[in-house]
């Protein structure tokens, strides 16, 4: 075959393989499927013997930093309104004195296991008992952006492209279905390092996925088109691939970038009917908010990520009220929170019933966080300043304990005093539920080794089954 022979494949004689395969390389299909041909795990020397207790996580990431002294770990009022050291906060990081405000939430104990949860979150009150509430986590940086970056990679700065947490499970453990990724996000993240791949390269990025109709933006076929095209759309692409790979099969990147582009065309068969919500019974829609406004689009996300759980996608991360510094950035007035929390509580409760009901959460790891708390003090607001000196983080299902405690603040609110756990510790447990060990996540880049966990204690054993 020649270039600029008429044939059933070239039906113009304008184009070869080579010119044609390149010229989508370069082209949007790239960018939109980062994580689609990580289909073998890379670090073998990583797994844990055993089987792992979680198949896949749902990674709930509030944009902004929920307060957890307003929502799972309360506190009296009994030093609102006296001022305490606010040092380290502001714009020159002077020593500052700031007035602790209220907390106006009611709380009730819910449960057998009797936690305590804010009147925000009713919903999750009743499957209280499937959470484990780890009152103590912590971390270094105090403002979004930088907080952010160091959530996604457990790293406190920004010193070479690290890769993101839903990446380092890619690369770890490939992929489980050969038709989807195996990361996904869904959301508005807070900063593009949550999505990628970093050092790792971008084949290990996460892959961009919505509710509706159309999954992944620019991948589906037009809908004009009829089956018949698309099957010969196919055969011919199968037919480019084939004689492609024969040519060009030692150049590993190009193969790479190759199956990537098949995996998409798969993609375009399969992703329709994961998202297509049309065969679930109406009350599993409710359970998740479908229909009601405060909670229609949140759920409509966690329903796609149970879907896409149960097709055997390793990593789903949702990022809620992303963009900017995110909603949950409550400076003005701690109120703002009060709409986020009714858009998320039910969908949530939900999410963990369906799963329960279906015998998957015990394989399925859901965690609940932010990038940090809030503080006890106000900014001469009735809002709650950043916090990385203590906050909460919820998980539940994946070989998770559920009904149980872990760590907690000062009186105030303020630090991470009994148990506390840095940002690594719980990527370090959500890897090991996973069945890998965080002390063998190694990475050999620009002439050294990179460990994808460096600081911290390592898994937090004891709200572990």
């Amino acid at each position: 075959m020649t270039m600029g022979t008429p044939n059933k494949i070239y039906p113009c004689g304008r184009i070869n393989r080579r010119q044609m395969m390149f010229g989508m390389a370069n082209g949007f299909l790239g960018s939109a499927v980062g994580g689609l041909w990580a289909a073998d795990g890379r670090i073998p020397g990583a797994l844990l013997a055993g089987t792992p207790r979680a198949k896949s996580v749902i990674y709930l990431f509030l944009c902004g930093g929920m307060s957890h002294i307003d929502t799972f770990d309360p506190k009296d009022n009994k030093h609102a309104g006296k001022l305490m050291d606010a040092i380290g906060f502001g714009d020159n990081n002077a020593p500052m004195k700031r007035p602790v405000i209220p907390i106006l939430r009611t709380f009730k104990n819910y449960g057998k296991s009797g936690i305590p949860v804010s009147d925000w979150f009713p919903n999750i009150g009743g499957v209280i008992d499937d959470f484990a509430v780890v009152r103590s986590m912590y971390c270094h940086q105090t403002n979004h952006f930088p907080a952010v970056i160091e959530h996604a990679t457990g790293k406190p700065l920004r010193q070479f492209e690290h890769p993101c947490l839903g990446s380092w499970a890619t690369y770890a453990l490939g992929s489980a279905n050969k038709n989807l990724p195996a990361y996904i996000n869904i959301g508005r993240p807070s900063s593009p390092v949550q999505l990628t791949g970093g050092y790792l390269g971008s084949a290990y990025s996460a892959t961009p996925f919505q509710a509706g109709s159309t999954p992944i933006p620019d991948l589906m076929p037009q809908k004009d088109s009829d089956a018949k095209e698309r099957d010969r759309r196919m055969e011919t692409l199968h037919e480019l691939n084939k004689q492609f790979r024969d040519e060009y099969a030692a150049e590993a990147a190009i193969t790479g970038r190759l199956k990537a582009y098949e995996l998409a065309a798969n993609m375009m068969m399969t992703a329709p009917a994961v998202v297509d919500f049309a065969n679930e019974p109406q009350h599993v829609k409710d359970m998740y908010g479908i229909g009601e406004k405060p909670t229609d689009d949140f759920g409509k996300q966690l329903l796609l990520a149970r879907r896409l759980s149960e097709n055997g996608v390793r990593f789903i991360q949702i990022c809620h009220a992303g963009g900017g510094n995110g909603s949950w950035d409550a400076h003005g007035d701690m109120k703002a929170h009060e709409p986020l929390c009714r858009a998320i509580d039910k969908p949530i409760a939900g999410l963990i019933a369906d799963l329960k009901q279906r015998g998957m959460l015990e394989s399925t790891l859901v965690v609940l966080t932010s990038e940090f708390g809030r503080t006890p003090w106000s900014q001469n607001t009735t809002g709650r300043d950043h916090n990385g000196k203590g906050f909460t983080t919820l998980l539940a299902g994946g070989g998770v304990k559920g009904g149980i405690i872990e760590g907690s603040t000062d009186e105030v609110g303020y630090k991470a005093l009994e148990s506390p756990h840095y940002i690594s510790d719980l990527q370090a447990t959500i890897l090991q539920q996973m069945g890998l060990n965080h002390k063998k996540m190694d990475f050999p880049y620009n002439g050294r080794t990179f460990h994808l966990i460096e600081e911290g204690t390592g898994p937090i054993q004891n709200i572990l089954a």
